[in-house]
């Protein structure tokens, strides 16, 4: 994992945009430092299927690359079509692993480059709180979405996340736990069920 993000408290926020606006997200520490800025790639994700609305989460494709503040790549969540497959990439194009959907809206299998299970995604209800857990079932991360009110979020992308791993977490599974709040908010969020 990349030190950017060696923080056991992190926070994740898109700006106050849209409901059809592309995939925007700052990375912070827990003091508000701005660690990682993440922007919609021109590719569109690896999927070549294209949904009937734009920024639709259970329908389009999309990637977002993460850099530092000064453009240095970091890595690449790419959002398969659908809410069934998302991967992490590192600049290289070497896989870190992937989200798949056991449950949608509920559970997430993480496995690692080569397949293999180290966890899982567990989501609440509300579809605000997100347990990550190891392949034992010990809970590695919390991440928490943050209430921001029924106009916020049905007329903006603006959303908030707070992350609290609990180190020590081993690779790839502690990158997959930061990566969660993206990619949750990529597959459950960003729709804001408008359309």
């Amino acid at each position: 994992m990349s030190e950017v993000f060696s923080s056991p408290v992190l926070k994740v926020e898109q700006p106050r945009r849209g409901p059809f606006a592309k995939s925007q997200y700052k990375v912070m520490d827990g003091d508000g430092t701005v660690l990682a800025i993440a922007g919609q790639t021109n590719d569109e994700g690896r999927s070549e299927l294209r949904g009937l609305f734009p920024g639709k989460s259970n329908l389009d494709a999309r990637a977002v690359l993460l850099t530092t503040p000064g453009g240095e790549p970091l890595l690449m969540v790419d959002k398969q079509s659908g809410r069934e497959f998302t991967e992490v990439f590192r600049p290289d194009g070497e896989r870190v692993g992937s989200f798949v959907t056991e449950r949608v809206g509920r559970r997430y299998i993480i496995y690692d480059d080569d397949g293999t299970f180290i966890g899982a995604v567990d989501v609440d209800v509300p579809r605000n709180n997100f347990l990550v857990k190891d392949a034992d079932g010990g809970q590695v991360a919390h991440v928490r979405k943050k209430w921001a009110g029924l106009a916020t979020h049905l007329l903006t992308t603006a959303d908030k996340y707070s992350i609290e791993i609990s180190d020590p977490v081993r690779e790839p599974l502690r990158t997959m736990a930061v990566m969660t709040a993206i990619v949750m908010d990529m597959n459950l969020h960003e729709a804001k069920e408008i359309t």
